[in-house]
């Protein structure tokens, strides 16, 4: 491949006599020109746009006036032209492209204002391939390149909010090499955005689980005070995907969420919306993006007081996430323990007006609740890569459980096994949940082994009792769950002697019929899902 070796110095200060504008958002546009009209620069535009600032009685050139060409195509084809790209990269101080340009009659453009077909929002809501294909743009990207390309002569905006800074930067009519510079990188990253969220769906709409390039692209919401520890830089990027959740939310009141906030409330709204609305209130209680507590009740006040029945110890400081709308009542019981985060679909006048008094505490409505079935991937980074996994969607609802001992559970113990089941698959791995009654008793996690985990979920039940003055600890009587199979029957026998009655696990260990033999001897049920929960 061939090296451009021309050196010419780019310089500081470049006069802006001629602007292109041709955008898909017309917010702030017309002002916009208005303001670049009143400094004497020349208004070159397309399509809609030209017909914007020509309806506000602006001077205005169209691009098929420059090109000598229409627009045809219904529009496909109208800057794709060298008058268009040759005024955009030439090289104002280069004698070639200056003799090029008076040969062709090409006009420098010295700055572009451009923004895309809006792909990404035609995407999220759901439409059909002829119209989302229509919206993917060709000429935007290709005049917001060459622009960025030739940054050293050419500003290029392709953000409304960035307008107010470009006329700023244009006090004297001119902008500064370096104001190009920063134009120019956000240009690059907008297409590369673009294209992100192009090829990913085309992935989805061909099934293609694995594409050979996989580009996630994304808009920074807010930047951070900093990462998961102070020393770290962080941001929150926003990926356009239309999933109810702290990325869509609003926040009703309280301080900017940290990074950890963040992270520790996403995990507690996807736990939460394994319970539907529908089926009851639920409550799920998370602390370092591990649940502590999580409940169904009658009424949301019950189920939140039954999730932190389970931890109330690690429940303070936590994450509350309810899968229904937050009532007054509910609101002034949590309010009764510090908490970081409240979330959940909505909160009426009374429950808003409770938070508010408390205003450290940070309310958070999303307006739904996410579906669990739903399709989507999830991203880790590794040293040179990175690690792209589907959405764990499997729902033990849609699983055909497997009794493997001699004992059938009891209706209530099938049902205790489910409730654990769904926690589990929200606990890092190694995972072991006891429930009872729609509430957790007790929760192990993160452990290198399923014995600790089992043992810890057991004392931690243990220490919940005597906080709450109760003769025995809720894991007598439980379901256990276990997120992986069972490895060897200690695990199991650290559940019974907890007071577990009944089990639900993945099955498929080479021992299973070792642990299976050590349920039947304790006479305990068994129910194997064939469905694994790793979480790491």
């Amino acid at each position: 491949m061939a090296v451009i070796s021309k050196k010419i110095p780019a310089p500081d200060r470049v006069a802006v006599r001629t602007a292109l504008l041709s955008v898909s958002d017309k917010a702030g546009i017309v002002d916009l020109a208005r303001a670049l009209a009143e400094k004497g620069v020349r208004l070159l535009s397309t399509g809609g746009t030209h017909k914007a600032l020509s309806e506000a009685g602006l001077a205005v050139t169209d691009v098929s006036e420059v090109t000598g060409f229409p627009e045809i195509m219904d529009g496909r084809v109208k800057t794709l032209h060298p008058a268009v790209h040759g005024g955009l990269l030439a090289i104002r101080d280069d004698e070639d492209h200056v003799e090029a340009m008076a040969a062709h009659g090409i006009g420098a453009i010295d700055l572009a204002v451009i923004n895309l077909y809006p792909f990404e929002d035609v995407r999220a809501k759901g439409g059909d391939y002829p119209t989302t294909v229509e919206n993917i743009d060709i000429g935007g990207p290709a005049m917001i390149r060459a622009s960025a390309k030739n940054h050293a002569y050419v500003t290029i905006v392709t953000d409304p909010a960035d307008y107010s800074a470009l006329l700023d930067e244009l006090a004297d009519g001119s902008t500064s090499y370096g104001f190009r510079q920063h134009m120019a990188a956000r240009a690059f990253a907008r297409t590369a955005a673009y294209d992100a969220a192009i090829s990913s769906w085309f992935a989805e709409a061909l099934a293609i689980a694995m594409p050979r390039h996989r580009v996630f692209g994304g808009v920074l919401k807010e930047e951070m005070r900093y990462g998961e520890n102070p020393h770290q830089k962080a941001g929150f990027y926003l990926t356009g995907e239309n999933r109810p959740g702290v990325a869509t939310a609003t926040l009703i009141q309280g301080k900017q969420l940290s990074y950890n906030n963040i992270n520790d409330t996403d995990a507690a709204f996807e736990l939460v919306a394994e319970f539907r609305p529908e089926n009851g209130p639920a409550c799920a209680i998370i602390k370092h993006a591990n649940p502590c507590g999580v409940a169904v009740g009658r009424t949301l006040k019950e189920a939140y007081g039954r999730a932190l029945a389970c931890d109330p110890v690690s429940a303070f400081g936590g994450i509350i996430a309810l899968n229904s709308t937050l009532d007054g009542e509910t609101a002034e019981e949590i309010v009764k323990l510090f908490t970081e985060v409240i979330i959940a679909p909505e909160a009426d006048d009374k429950a808003r007006a409770v938070i508010a008094a408390k205003p450290n505490v940070r309310l958070l409505v999303t307006g739904a609740l996410p579906d669990p079935r739903t399709p989507g991937l999830a991203a880790k980074t590794v040293a040179g890569g990175l690690l792209v996994q589907t959405r764990d969607d499997g729902m033990v609802e849609d699983l055909e459980l497997r009794v493997v001992t001699k004992r059938t559970p009891t209706p209530q113990e099938l049902e205790d096994m489910k409730f654990a089941f769904k926690v589990a698959k929200h606990v890092k791995s190694n995972a072991i949940v006891y429930a009872r009654d729609g509430q957790t008793a007790g929760i192990g996690a993160g452990q290198m082994s399923r014995v600790d985990s089992a043992r810890i979920a057991g004392l931690k039940a243990e220490e919940a009792a005597r906080s709450m003055g109760l003769a025995e600890p809720l894991t007598r009587g439980s379901a256990v769950a276990s997120e992986a199979f069972l490895p060897f029957a200690d695990g199991l026998l650290s559940a019974i002697a907890a007071g577990a009655t009944a089990v639900i696990q993945p099955g498929g260990s080479m021992r299973d019929a070792e642990v299976i033999a050590a349920a039947d001897e304790a006479g305990v049920a068994m129910v194997f899902t064939g469905m694994r929960h790793f979480r790491h």
